[in-house]
């Protein structure tokens, strides 16, 4: 049972991605408000200050008891999932090709009808 508690790859995944994601959105949150105020901030500096905060942030989540069990049940519910085989998601994919042509079809009939109709009108 001491298996179950134990950190997985998908858990790593999420706190990898989200605290990439945090890293660049603070990254260029501090350069559009600092070079908003003053002349264009350092990068290095920005960089780091981004970095160390994104770390510092991930290791706060990482250690916090809630934020570490949802994500390990998130991770558990996601094993859970019945994912669709190659044949069904190729079966999917055709089929939203097919309805886009399709859609695109009539817009491009009706653009064109009211393309045309206007013309007639406005002359």
């Amino acid at each position: 049972m001491a298996q179950d508690n134990a950190p997985n790859k998908p858990v790593h995944l999420m706190y990898l991605c989200g605290g990439l994601l945090f890293f660049y959105i603070l990254k260029w949150t501090i350069d559009w408000i600092w070079g908003y105020f003053t002349r264009a901030p350092s990068e290095f500096v920005v960089t780091l200050i981004s970095a160390a905060t994104s770390l510092l942030f991930g290791i706060y989540l990482y250690r916090h008891e809630r934020v570490y069990t949802l994500a390990n049940e998130v991770a558990a519910e996601l094993k859970k999932v019945a994912w669709p085989g190659a044949k069904e998601v190729r079966q999917a994919t055709i089929v939203v090709i097919v309805m886009t042509l399709i859609s695109a079809t009539i817009l491009g009939a009706f653009d064109y009808i009211w393309a045309n109709l206007t013309d007639i009108i406005y002359g």
